[in-house]
């Protein structure tokens, strides 16, 4: 919905007022939104701020405590996601929906999807060679994230909803799935996009509606300039000058490096990568989905052994056979599904005092005051919302992610491997972890950095390394490293035949 015009149109979907509380915590107290056919409005604010909440209200996952809403101009209660999805509400969340022991045709059954539609989709998303016969569990998360929109699709909804769709996809995929998701407003439907992304946001919507502290703090036209006022509008405070700037061109590290990899392969996705990692370094890995460096990471965690080349920590050599090695050696993993670190049911303080209880370095009681100082410090310095202490699942997804990295805060850092850490992060979180990174780094510390948002590598990092075929193709300063550049590199393009 591109013209002023069809604005007039009644709307498919209107919300007022939407209140919701857990307890003491009050998560939703005047979240509002109407949306029309044929419009994509972005849903937007801080994490914390309600979005997965209002998400979850209007798509029958949770009951409202109060306020309003109306389906086609009449009550739009949805006693569950059974009953949204009857009523033409059907949502794609951040994490994948499959069951990952039942495999694709078994979870497509279970939604009552029609698979000739199914597959139609999965194929105009990008995604060839699907086997239905394939056990979900082994299909990349990517994938996976293909599979739970074409499935959406399929379903012929009137309102579909989309939290963080391209977080965890290749710019091959978010190209395919952005031109499909304006193609589904297009033919008359109305969605919902949830995304940190403001570069989606203006190439795919048509308004921007902004929660802050659970309440609706405005409604904008997606039209030049409009991200700096969204960007306030979450925040609750101006922006500081220079907050997006790039930084400056690093001195070239020198010495022996903290990390040293040489020649490592392992499988057949990681054939030959080597680089230098240094005490004080910020190095930035980019590389589109499946070039190596999931099985990259896996092998310095620990994860998986290397089958070829070498890693030396400090000038020595070093081997891992399990991931309790690789911590020993000083390299401690933040990986990109925060699921797979956390203790969902567990406490915040439980989970950031995991690794100085795991480990103790000497029989007898454990010191919990030393403990209990350390939790301190890494909770205030990450700023980690601690209303729902009880369990860290009850924690919006950027302060779950502030929790992993902050238990390495309160263990020591020496070598931190970050893969894609601000995934799904809002803009306020991303700024505290790239602070964060800087100040470790300053503080003598080794980061290797891998992100899916080419930005980052000038926003965080000092140099960055471009991976393609399970290679290392570009090892370049990040002053150097523009979008274009990191992307021709990325797609194993030489600049003078991207140029050509």
């Amino acid at each position: 919905m591109r013209d002023e015009a069809a604005a007039a149109t009644p709307p498919v979907l209107e919300a007022s007022g939407v209140a919701k509380r857990f307890g003491a915590v009050t998560a939703l107290s005047d979240a509002a939104l109407t949306i029309r056919a044929g419009e994509v409005v972005a849903l937007m604010g801080a994490n914390g701020a309600g979005k997965s909440t209002f998400v979850k209200i209007l798509t029958g996952a949770l009951r409202r405590d109060g306020g309003t809403i109306r389906l086609h101009g009449r009550d739009g209660t949805l006693a569950s996601p059974a009953a949204a999805r009857a009523a033409g509400i059907v949502p794609v969340y951040q994490e994948p929906a499959l069951i990952p022991d039942l495999d694709v045709a078994q979870n497509l059954r279970l939604g009552d999807t029609p698979v000739e539609p199914f597959l139609h989709w999965v194929r105009e998303l990008g995604v060839e060679g699907l086997r239905l016969d394939e056990t979900a569990g082994r299909l990349p998360l990517a994938t996976l994230r293909i599979l739970d929109l074409a499935r959406a699709i399929a379903a012929e909804p009137d309102v579909l909803m989309l939290d963080e769709m391209t977080a965890a996809l290749p710019t091959d995929l978010v190209e395919r799935v952005l031109r499909v998701v304006r193609e589904q407003a297009d033919a008359g439907r109305a969605v919902i996009y949830i995304s940190h992304r403001f570069t989606e946001i203006a190439e795919l919507c048509d308004r921007a509606v902004v929660l802050r502290d659970g309440a609706t703090v405005g409604d904008l036209r997606i039209e030049p300039g409009v991200e700096d006022r969204v960007v306030e509008m979450m925040l609750g405070a101006a922006l500081t000058p220079g907050a997006r700037g790039a930084r400056a061109r690093a001195a070239a590290p020198t010495g022996t490096p903290r990390l040293r990899v040489a020649g490592l392969g392992a499988g057949t996705a990681l054939e030959d990568v080597s680089f230098d990692l240094h005490a004080g370094e910020v190095l930035g890995m980019v590389a589109l989905e499946g070039q190596g460096q999931d099985e990259l990471f896996d092998v310095l965690a620990g994860f998986r052994p290397a089958a070829r080349g070498r890693l030396e920590i400090d000038g020595r050599p070093a081997s891992f056979r399990h991931p309790a090695d690789a911590i020993a050696a000083g390299l401690t993993y933040v990986p990109g599904d925060r699921a797979e670190a956390l203790l969902s049911e567990r406490s915040v303080r439980e989970n950031i005092a995991l690794p100085l209880v795991a480990r103790p370095r000497r029989w007898g009681p454990i010191a919990m005051r030393r403990e209990a100082e350390r939790v301190d410090a890494a909770i205030a310095r990450m700023q980690i919302d601690t209303r729902a202490m009880g369990e860290v699942r009850r924690l919006s997804g950027g302060n779950q992610q502030k929790v992993t990295i902050g238990r390495w805060l309160a263990a020591g850092v020496e070598t931190l491997l970050l893969f894609d850490p601000t995934r799904g992060i809002d803009v306020r979180t991303k700024r505290q972890i790239y602070e964060l990174v800087r100040e470790l780094a300053g503080q003598g510390a080794a980061v290797l950095y891998f992100t899916s948002e080419l930005e980052e590598v000038r926003l965080a990092c000092d140099r960055a390394v471009v991976m393609f075929k399970g290679r290392v193709v570009e090892i370049l300063d990040a002053a150097d490293a523009s979008d274009a550049r990191l992307m021709r590199s990325a797609y194993g393009l030489a600049p003078e035949e991207a140029d050509a």
